[in-house]
């Protein structure tokens, strides 16, 4: 699908009214839609709010054209039940085969294999991302720690608990069983290529430097389909009801009138989530 080109709500000036058919978006409502939107900044977070409303009033205003709304209803919960109707009446979301399941498990296998899991423990030794000093002391720290440790490998559950910055210190490290995307991601990439025993580096993040002992490592393995066929079937029917809703959307975007923001091509996210 060509992408609609996105049209930011400018920054200082005042920005245009976002008008919905005949309905406006007032600023308060975008302002208190934010909370729902996290983003790396308050402009994104403002248009991301801004493009849920402009969803939400437009499937609003086709469900009262088709009755399923008063258009002065105002309760949450009965709008949320005439979106719910009018999606189910006028989205067409074709169920997937199981051909269709079959090829898309064994393009995206990974998808839909156990991941890789590991037993840890850690030492953190806490520096600031923007304090040079207090991360080379504690780098060099960690460097004099793992040397004592690597001669002496029982004494890690005393380190952490005397050194350690983490709550895990009053259980001598252990963070016990850790898949991919369970801790911050400088870690977690740093921890799914080590072997077992104790690393011989400190390892850092935006926390400071970790000493790291990999006690036990178990590694993923790709399910067979019959194993995974009722998630593989859910991706599948999400991805159509994705583009379907995208479509609906943009469609009624043209049709009702959109001024002031326009949608883009992940219209439907927000909705969906």
């Amino acid at each position: 699908m060509q992408k609609i080109d996105i049209e930011m709500i400018p920054g200082g000036a005042s920005p245009p009214p976002i008008k919905v058919g005949g309905a406006t978006i007032e600023e308060a409502a975008i302002a208190q839609e934010m909370q729902f939107h996290p983003a790396d900044s308050a402009g994104t977070a403002q248009l991301k709010a801004a493009r849920a409303l402009v969803v939400r009033e437009l499937l609003r205003q086709r469900a009262a054209a088709l009755g399923l709304l008063e258009a002065s209803a105002e309760a949450l919960d009965e709008g949320d039940a005439a979106i719910a109707a009018l999606l189910e009446q006028e989205l067409d979301i074709p169920e997937p085969s199981e051909e269709d399941c079959r090829r898309f498990h064994a393009a995206h296998a990974e998808r839909f294999s156990e991941p890789t899991r590991l037993r840890v423990r850690h030492i953190l030794l806490p520096a600031a991302p923007d304090d040079a000093e207090a991360r080379d002391a504690g780098y060099r720290q960690g460097e004099k720690l793992l040397k004592e440790l690597a001669a002496i490998p029982e004494r890690f559950t005393e380190f952490a608990m005397r050194h350690s910055a983490c709550p895990s210190k009053e259980q001598g490290g252990e963070l016990g069983w850790l898949a991919p995307g369970q801790t911050v991601p400088e870690l977690d990439r740093a921890l799914q290529h080590l072997p077992e025993g104790l690393h011989d580096r400190p390892l850092a993040s935006r926390y400071g430097w970790h000493l790291v002992t990999i006690d036990e490592r178990v590694e993923g393995r790709e399910l067979p389909f019959d194993q995974v066929a009722e998630r593989v079937r859910h991706s599948l029917r999400e991805q159509s009801t994705r583009r379907a809703l995208r479509h609906y959307l943009l469609v009624l975007e043209s049709e009702i009138g959109v001024e002031g923001v326009a949608l883009d091509d992940d219209a439907a996210g927000s909705l969906m989530q």
